[in-house]
């Protein structure tokens, strides 16, 4: 079952999870280090509130829905080492404590907008979700790679 992320408690837990890494935080799988796995979980959100990405074409938002929105946007678990798309991997070393309040601040504006603000909005690569699976996205990511930094 997922959480519903834009309940202040599941937010709080998700934070709370945050807060309990460090910029020394080891992976219990993958190649990130935890600054990059925060600048890499700030992108999903970038995607919503920055205009850093440029929209995918036609052809590449109808190849990314076929391939990878029902992973992203269903229930079922992402398994470790997953592929990810190009915009999230991140290769840079990146500041820690800067990305971590990066991310914080991404989740508690998404929180405070709220389930509604979401329902029905046009995502930047799956067109248009459900307050659930916008829910199931922020969700879902987060938690998988707080489990892979053991949090």
């Amino acid at each position: 079952m997922i959480k519903n992320i834009f309940d202040k408690a599941v937010s709080e837990e998700i934070i709370g999870r945050i807060n309990k890494l460090n910029a020394n935080t080891q992976p219990l799988w993958g190649k990130m280090a935890v600054g990059q796995m925060m600048a890499h979980c700030c992108v999903t959100y970038e995607y919503v509130y920055d205009n850093k990405y440029p929209q995918p074409n036609a052809v590449m938002k109808w190849f990314i829905k076929l391939m990878a929105k029902n992973t992203v946007v269903g229930e079922k678990p992402y398994p470790k080492n997953i592929r990810t798309g190009p915009d999230f991997i991140i290769k840079d070393n990146k500041d820690f404590a800067f990305e971590k309040q990066r991310l914080v601040v991404f989740i508690n504006k998404t929180q405070e907008l709220g389930e509604a603000h979401f329902d029905g909005k046009t995502s930047h690569s799956f067109g248009v979700l459900s307050k659930q699976q916008w829910n199931t996205m922020f969700y879902k990511h987060l938690d998988h790679h707080l489990s892979q930094f053991g949090v």
